[in-house]
């Protein structure tokens, strides 16, 4: 059996996580079997959704009492065919982004935030012919 990989998030709401990654970026519930957990998917990317519980799993406590807390600058990056459109759909959204458009060497990109502060990079490759 092949394995399967992802990327766990942490988040402050599970349901508001799923609303945000299904109606703006077009992921699939997998698993949403409670308000702590969430799985989604697109393509062959996997997206795990935790909410910190202390109730064990993912999202508790580490052995420090440390809680879990979403944010950072680590990021899923997800290739989007017209990414003008695809900001101004967010913003229209009320969607919060960390940066203005970049350009770079390979194509464009811009950073939003998830409904917890979790960042998603959202990359337009340039099409060379």
């Amino acid at each position: 059996m092949a394995k399967r990989h992802g990327v766990r998030y942490i988040v402050n709401d599970v349901d508001e996580a799923i609303a945000f990654y299904t109606k703006m970026l077009g992921f699939k519930v997998l698993m949403h079997p409670n308000s702590d957990f969430g799985m989604m998917s697109l393509d062959e990317l996997r997206l795990i959704l935790v909410r910190p519980s202390g109730r064990g799993g993912g999202g508790q406590r580490m052995p420090d009492g440390t809680e879990q807390s979403p944010g950072g600058w680590n990021r899923i990056s997800i290739e989007v065919d017209n990414l003008d459109f695809m900001v101004e759909n967010l913003k229209k959204a009320g969607c919060t982004f960390r940066n203005e458009l970049v350009t770079g060497v390979g194509g464009r990109q811009i950073l939003v935030n998830d409904p917890s502060g979790n960042l998603v990079e959202l990359f337009e490759y340039y099409h060379t012919r």
